[in-house]
């Protein structure tokens, strides 16, 4: 079964939205460490909406989670109707490089890529998808 919460995609509504998501992994006892990792990506991932969907507009976005068994899984889904934006086709950032000679931007996604079991994109009929999955 899956809850859902749609709010305007503005970086006010951040808060509300990783605590309808908390709100679920409580019921589930999901431990603090995996608990800390989601935040981290609702953050970077909502904030992009927030920042680029539908800038220089306001839309909306809608935030789903949604557990699966055998493995206990949580699965939490980003959507919104802004400009198709694919953001795990950017390049790696090269994390060893220094800090002159490194790209602003793609940390987060990065971070969101090494800490989620699973990652997966897809633009479909107007809609920005973008789906994490973490493991309990």
């Amino acid at each position: 079964m899956s809850k859902e919460i749609t709010v305007k995609a503005t970086l006010d509504n951040l808060g509300k939205v990783t605590e309808f998501v908390n709100g679920e992994l409580e019921k589930l006892n999901c431990p603090l460490k995996a608990q800390m990792q989601i935040d981290v990506a609702i953050d970077e991932l909502f904030a992009n909406i927030a920042n680029y969907a539908y800038n220089p507009e306001v839309g909306e976005a809608t935030v789903s989670v949604r557990t699966e068994e055998d493995p206990l899984a949580v699965v939490i889904t980003f959507k919104d109707n802004g400009k198709p934006y694919d953001p795990l086709s950017n390049a790696e950032p090269d994390v060893n490089a220094s800090v002159e000679d490194r790209k602003i931007g793609g940390l987060g996604i990065f971070i969101v890529k090494k800490t989620m079991d699973d990652i997966v994109y897809e633009y479909k009929d107007g809609q920005n998808i973008l789906k994490i999955k973490k493991n309990m």
